[in-house]
This record gives C-alpha cells, sequence and structure tokens, in this order.
C-alpha cells in the first residue's frame, strides 16, 4: 500500500539541512591537547560574522575548549581533526537575528602534522570557484561535490580549481603550495584560496625561520609544471604531497624536511 507524506510529518532539523545555512571550521588534536585552537576559534568567529550569523554570547574560546576536553579528549582520542558546524535554527524571524547551534564531527588520526598519502591530482577546467568574501571560508559549495565526483570518477586524489580568470584558487579541500627553487608561491585569498590556520601556522614558522621565500601569487594553470615540489594542506583532510599531475611527477623530500622541523617546534610549546 502506498503511503502518502505531507510536510507537517516532517519538522525541518535545521537551515544547515534545508539551505547550506552554515559554517564549518576545523580544530585540532594532537597528541592529546588542542593546538591552534585561538586561531581556529578567531577563524570561526570571522566565517560566522561573514555570514551575519548571530553569534551567541557563551561562544567563547573556553567554551570549545571545555567541549573538546570533555567529549573528545577525555574519551581516549589522542589525535584527531574536529569539525566543527555552526548553523542558524529555522525561524520566521530576521535571519541575522536567528537562534546558532552547534554540531561536531571527529575523524581520527595518526598524527595532523605529519605527511599523509601522496595524492594524484589534475586541473579541472569545466567549472570554476568564485573569487570574493565567502569563497575563503568553508561554506557550502556545490561546485566542492561536482569536483569531488569527477576526482573519483577519473581516480585522483583531488584537483586543481581554477577561478573566473582561469587563475590558480585552490583544491577541493585545501590550498596548493609551489615549491620552486627557494621560493613558494601560494596563491592569494583574493583569487579564491581558503583561509587556513593549519596553513597559515606553516607559512609563518617558514618565514620566521627563514627556510624559504613566501610568495602570494596570481599563477595560472601551466605554472603548476613549473613547481619542484607541491604540497596540499587542508584543514579537512591534512597534508600531502603531490606525487602527480597529469604526467608530471613531483618530489616531496624538501617538503617533508619542512614540515619535520615544524612538527619539532610544537614540541617545545
Amino acid at each position: 500500500m502506498d503511503t502518502e507524506w505531507t510536510s507537517d510529518d516532517f519538522e525541518p532539523v535545521n537551515r544547515a539541512f534545508l539551505y547550506g545555512d552554515a559554517v564549518k571550521v576545523y580544530f585540532f588534536v594532537r597528541h592529546s591537547k588542542l593546538i591552534l585552537a585561538e586561531e581556529c576559534y578567531f577563524f570561526l568567529m570571522a566565517s560566522m560574522r561573514k555570514m551575519r550569523m548571530n553569534i551567541p554570547l557563551h561562544y567563547t574560546l573556553d567554551f570549545f575548549e571545555n567541549i573538546f576536553q570533555e567529549h573528545v579528549i577525555n574519551q581516549g582520542i589522542e589525535n584527531a581533526i574536529v569539525a566543527l558546524m555552526a548553523y542558524r535554527n529555522v525561524t520566521e524571524g530576521l535571519l541575522s537575528k536567528s537562534a546558532v547551534s552547534f554540531y561536531f564531527d571527529v575523524n581520527k588520526v595518526s598524527d595532523v602534522l605529519a605527511l599523509g598519502k601522496d595524492y594524484e591530482m589534475d586541473m579541472m577546467k569545466e567549472i570554476n570557484v568564485n573569487n570574493n568574501l565567502l569563497s575563503n571560508i568553508r561554506v557550502h559549495c556545490a561546485e566542492n561535490t561536482y569536483a569531488e565526483i569527477y576526482a573519483k570518477e577519473n581516480e585522483l586524489d583531488d584537483v586543481i580549481l581554477l577561478n573566473p580568470d582561469k587563475r590558480i584558487a585552490r583544491s577541493i579541500s585545501g590550498n596548493l603550495l609551489f615549491l620552486q627553487d627557494d621560493v613558494i608561491k601560494i596563491p592569494k585569498q583574493s583569487e579564491g584560496a581558503y583561509i587556513s590556520p593549519l596553513m597559515e601556522n606553516f607559512v609563518t614558522f617558514l618565514h620566521r625561520q627563514q627556510l624559504v621565500q613566501i610568495s602570494e601569487a596570481e599563477m595560472v594553470g601551466f605554472e603548476s609544471q613549473k613547481a619542484d615540489e607541491i604540497l596540499m594542506i587542508s584543514d579537512e583532510k591534512g597534508i600531502h604531497a603531490v606525487s602527480k599531475i597529469r604526467n608530471k611527477t613531483f618530489g616531496q623530500i624538501r617538503f617533508a624536511e619542512m614540515i619535520e622541523k615544524w612538527k619539532n617546534s610544537f614540541e617545545s610549546h
């Protein structure tokens, strides 16, 4: 027998489900401690402000640190990436005044600062990503979904996405760093790159230690083929060396050395 359902049978849970009305930020647990907590928290606040969310007064750094201590670290999870989503509740009033809730998910990892598996990538030209105010934060992006399907169908780990000016913006899940000689080129945020507390900490470390020159750049697609090494840093997926783009293969020795020095700097904290 067929069953008829009406809208009265369901109560919408939140506007993230209905409209993608949410922002996402990642927190990092390493060796049973939160690292970069302040940077991640301020990025969450900035993301919510950009989406004109009504930030609850109790959303303090201490509040989230206590939440993760109780529900992640005290549960025996030593290393993890915590994906926190803040979303607007369903309301009939002004959206900018709507109550806000949050949800978080825990992905256990071996070490968020370690190099993960090598990534094979390609450049995707049939769609592009925007480079406006909201392009730098983690909000709903249909282009990411499309690109993820494309990558899996073509047995790729990720793809390079271009902006409307046909310049490199980012990958699906993170930002790209291109090492050539003693210079690391990173696409500017105005090109459509993500804001990433994880990458910013790494790049700041390299700059302060004078290990390499950092250049925020505008890069057309073919420039990726000039690089000696390419790194993908993702708050969501971690850190991965790019081993191959089309027929060009890349090493990872120098980036691996830089990451090892970066990791060691956390041990003294």
